[in-house]
Order: structure tokens, then C-alpha cells, then sequence
């Protein structure tokens, strides 16, 4: 299989998930899910576990400095790939742990009765949960911004809906269902215009454009490792250093202090503060390798690499007449659809009998699925390691689907 044109190297062969147990090619359409491992992170996680591993912070030999070293390493390489500070980088189990944590210091510190929380009809459950749980407990309201016709977060309306009342606008930088890209920049300044704090999850932007934190000007951004073609159980909270130095912390244990006696325990500054317990070590150093490799292509590469294959499935799935899209044309990386009359769990169990592997459900965004009145969606969701071929192999699978149920 040739290597998509934009790329100067067959980015296929670096993947070893992307074969199939009958040998033939896997095509993996479900990356805004997990995306798949390159060579070089496997081969950074192994290391780490093998040969280089010892624990951190707390051995005097030296394997545990070199260890400590690698991983405050991997502090810095994550900061830089947001153009922040190591400072400003807290090391999570993922997004929604980052959330949670946010959650659970600075809201909690910050929030009152009357105070007010705006969301978007848009965002993920981990991007909601977490802020009724904050909600119930300090008194707060949540609102709710609506979207535009094209199923992007509507400004306009965030900036009629937003008051002084408002401290925290927590918004999703691209939806993991439709694609559409917010204008982070305008929410920064809505929100700032009223006080408020803005926080992006950025697990979907983050590995198919670039983000710079500052130019962005957020107070809190969250992603996940897994989803940048690292490995699960890790991810990263940046917050403005300023922010993370007033908030208390999150859990207990290890690491996080300062000085423990029965009358009173004192705490490390940020970010260690919210690192309580042995870290997740390896993951770490195998995070700092992913963004190594993104680095490595470009993610102005990637990113209209994935545009030019968004605009191909779009158009082909908009030429049938029993197809509805969701979401703008422009998106990053994801096509949301469904087909008249067939559930996509259907869609999803036939397509796999094909190799093909793409998302079928509510997306974790079931108030996004009330707003667009349907149970679920089908969707497609491009990586580095996507080609045309995959495009051939889900439309062969969709007209397939379609004469199984006398549709074509």
C-alpha cells in the first residue's frame, strides 16, 4: 500500500495493530476512540519497563535518578507540545481524571450558590458529569449553549447567554462526534470579558492540529495520551501556573507533600501536588514519544491529510439519498452519519465481517444525540496511518449493508 501522498514515508508499516488476525489488511476507522501505536512508542514503553526501569523521586541509586530524569523529561517534552511550561503540566490518568481534578480543587474553591457554569450541547459526558457532581455540591447552575445549524458550538449565543454570574465556560475544542472545530480564541475572550475561567478539552484537537496553549489563551486544557498515538491510562491537565498554585489538592498519598505529622501535613507545590502515589512512569516517557513522532510528521500534515480524506467520505456519503451527515463539512478527522433505517450497530457487527472498524453509538454524548434526535451514530475517524483504501473498503462495506437489508 503506498504512503498517502502528503507523507514521505509508508506511515502504515509503522503501525502493527493495522493487520487483521486473517493477515490482510485492518482498516482502522476508530481512532477518535484510541488511535493505534507507532513502533517507536511500543519500543519506548518496552525500554521503559525493561532495561531503564526503576521507580522515581525517592531512589538514591542511580537507575531511579535517570528514571526521575526521563520522567520530568517527559513533563517538559508534553508542556512544549503546547507550547506551556513543565510548571504547568499536571500528569492525569487521562482527560476525565484532568477534569475531575479541576473539578473537584478549583471549582470547588472558587464556586458558590449562584454562581454559574456554561457547557455546550456538544461535549462528552466526562465534560459534563463532573460538573453536576461539582454543581449539586456547591450550589452552582449550569447553562447550556446551543449549537448552530452545522452542529458547531454557537459564540453568538454563548456571548448573549454569558453574565458576571458565570465563572467557569468548560467547552470541547473538537467534537468527538460531529468534528467541528470551536474558535477557541473568541470563547477565551466571551469568557474572560465576564471573569470567567475557559477550559478546552482538547482530546480531539490536540492530535490533529496544532495547539498552543498561550496563543489560545485557556486557563485549563485537557487530553489524552491514548488518543495522540500514545498509551491508555495517562493524560495531562495544563493550567495557567498562576491557577494551578491556588488550588488545593486533589488526593492524598505519596509524592504530593511537603512534611506529614499527625497534627498537620504541608504540600508540595504544583504540579506535584496533584501527583499523589508512584506515577504512571512508563506511560509517561511513552507519551513524550508520542508527541515525538507527531512532531516527527507535522501536524499541519496530518491535519490536511485527514481534511483531504474527511472531504472525500463526506462528498461520497452525501451523494446517497438514505445517508444523513452530521456535523460541518470542514471537520477534523471525523464523519458522523447514519442510514435510514439501519441501526449503526448493524452497520458497525457487517462492516467488521469486512476488516472495517469504525464507532457505532452515542459517542459518550447522549444529550448530543437528543439534540439531533437520533439513538446513535455511525462514525469514521481518521489517523496518520489512514488511507483511501480504508475510504474503499467502509463504502464497499455501506453498499454491502445496504443489499443485506434490500436497500440496494
Amino acid at each position: 500500500m503506498n504512503a498517502p501522498a502528503t507523507f514521505k514515508r509508508d506511515l502504515r508499516a509503522e503501525f502493527p495493530g493495522l493487520i487483521a488476525a486473517d493477515g490482510k489488511p485492518w482498516h482502522y476507522l476508530d481512532t477518535a476512540a484510541t488511535s493505534q501505536k507507532p513502533r517507536s512508542v511500543i519500543d519506548a514503553m518496552a525500554r521503559a519497563l525493561g532495561e531503564d526501569y526503576a521507580t522515581v523521586h525517592r531512589g538514591v541509586y542511580s537507575r531511579s535518578a535517570e528514571m526521575t530524569i526521563a520522567y520530568e523529561a517527559a513533563r517538559r517534552r508534553i508542556a512544549a507540545f503546547l507550547g506551556g511550561h513543565e510548571d504547568e503540566i499536571v500528569f492525569t490518568r487521562g482527560a476525565t481524571e484532568a477534569i475531575n481534578l479541576v473539578a473537584q480543587t478549583w471549582g470547588r474553591a472558587n464556586l458558590k450558590p449562584g454562581d454559574r457554569i456554561l457547557l455546550s450541547q456538544l461535549e462528552h459526558h466526562s465534560n459534563i458529569v463532573p460538573w453536576q457532581m461539582i454543581a449539586v455540591d456547591t450550589g452552582a447552575q449550569i447553562d447550556v449553549c446551543p449549537l448552530t445549524d452545522d452542529h458547531r458550538i454557537d459564540l453568538d449565543a454563548a456571548e448573549a447567554m454569558l453574565t458576571e454570574a458565570h465563572k467557569l465556560v468548560a467547552l470541547v475544542h473538537v467534537s468527538n462526534v460531529t468534528g467541528g472545530v470551536l474558535d477557541a480564541k473568541r470563547a477565551a475572550k466571551l469568557a474572560h470579558k465576564v471573569g470567567a475561567k475557559l477550559l478546552l478539552d482538547g482530546c480531539q484537537s490536540a492530535p490533529h492540529m496544532g495547539v498552543d496553549v498561550s496563543e489560545l489563551d485557556c486557563d485549563f486544557f485537557v487530553f489524552s495520551a491514548h488518543k495522540l498515538y500514545g498509551p491508555t491510562g495517562i493524560g495531562a491537565l495544563w493550567a495557567k501556573a498562576e491557577i494551578l498554585a491556588d488550588m488545593p489538592p486533589y488526593q492524598g498519598g505519596g509524592a504530593m507533600i511537603d512534611r506529614v505529622t499527625f497534627e498537620r501535613t504541608t504540600y508540595a507545590p504544583a504540579p506535584q501536588r496533584f501527583e499523589a502515589g508512584t506515577p504512571a512512569i512508563t506511560e509517561a516517557i511513552a507519551f513524550a514519544a508520542a508527541a515525538d513522532y507527531v512532531d516527527s510528521i507535522g501536524l499541519e500534515h496530518i491535519h490536511a491529510h485527514e481534511a483531504a480524506l474527511v472531504t472525500r467520505l463526506r462528498r461520497e456519503l452525501g451523494a446517497m439519498n438514505d445517508v444523513t451527515l452530521f456535523g460541518p463539512a470542514d471537520s477534523a478527522g471525523i464523519v458522523s452519519f447514519a442510514l435510514d433505517d439501519i441501526h449503526p450497530h448493524d452497520l458497525g457487527t457487517l462492516l467488521d465481517e469486512g476488516n472495517v472498524a469504525i464507532r457505532a453509538g452515542h459517542h459518550c454524548a447522549q444529550p448530543l444525540m437528543d439534540y439531533l434526535g437520533v439513538p446513535a451514530t455511525a462514525r469514521a475517524s481518521f489517523g496518520v496511518y489512514s488511507t483511501e483504501a480504508d475510504i474503499d473498503a467502509l463504502m464497499a462495506g455501506i453498499a454491502r449493508t445496504r443489499r443485506i437489508f434490500g436497500k440496494g
